[in-house]
């Protein structure tokens, strides 16, 4: 497997982003420890015809089956779980998502409370200087909510609100969804197929795209 990578969905609106990524991980052939706040099962079961159980093991089963992942390749963590492995820096992941991302989990990573699992993987994550992803949803900001995220951003982390772009003209809320998701596997460092680079080979986004994506005659 390429990369070990922590996963954490929590309870902003936007569950499609995590979901899609997690996919992706999967399909890269990462191992990943997910992570799913209460919240974050009651927005992927309301804004998804997804319907997610909720006890860890299940959790696994259910999205191992949905992903076709390989047998030991996701594992899934409770929030109280604190012999995971992800809670100490002696076998932290290569790298961390929170995504989506609420702003009261901002504002616990920021202060490192570390009251639960989900914490305390983004603290860990940070004292061992690995890389942290943001995916924040919220709009608009408030002065706290940029200053958390200025605060973290001095840390290290990196900082990625759910912005998706519309140069690559999207026909479909997958595009949106899948700009954001090859933004954050681009800062995992991961080879993916998800969109064509900017500036690609017209071909390239010919054979990624239908033609009414790049003619401008919509």
């Amino acid at each position: 497997m390429s990369k070990t990578i922590t996963l954490i969905m929590t309870g902003a609106s936007g569950a499609q982003y995590g979901l899609r990524l997690l996919e992706q991980l999967l399909a890269l052939q990462c191992k990943v420890y997910l992570l799913l706040s209460r919240p974050a099962l009651l927005v992927i079961n309301t804004e998804t015809d997804y319907k997610v159980p909720a006890r860890a093991a299940e959790i696994a089963a259910y999205f191992t089956h949905l992903y076709q992942a390989s047998a030991g390749q996701l594992t899934v963590f409770e929030r109280e779980q604190w012999m995971a492995p992800i809670a100490s820096g002696s076998a932290v992941a290569d790298a961390t998502v929170v995504c989506p991302c609420t702003t009261a989990t901002l504002s616990a990573i920021a202060c490192g409370s570390s009251r639960n699992l989900i914490e305390r993987a983004a603290d860990v994550t940070l004292k061992e200087r690995k890389k942290l992803i943001l995916v924040v949803r919220e709009t608009p900001f408030s002065e706290i909510h940029l200053e958390n995220m200025l605060k973290l951003a001095r840390m290290g982390a990196v900082i990625m609100p759910a912005n998706p772009g519309f140069y690559f003209r999207p026909q479909s809320i997958d595009d949106l969804v899948d700009f954001m998701v090859a933004r954050v596997l681009d800062h995992l460092d991961l080879k993916h197929q998800v969109q064509p680079r900017w500036g690609a080979p017209t071909q390239e986004l010919a054979d990624t795209f239908p033609a009414n994506h790049l003619s401008g005659n919509d």
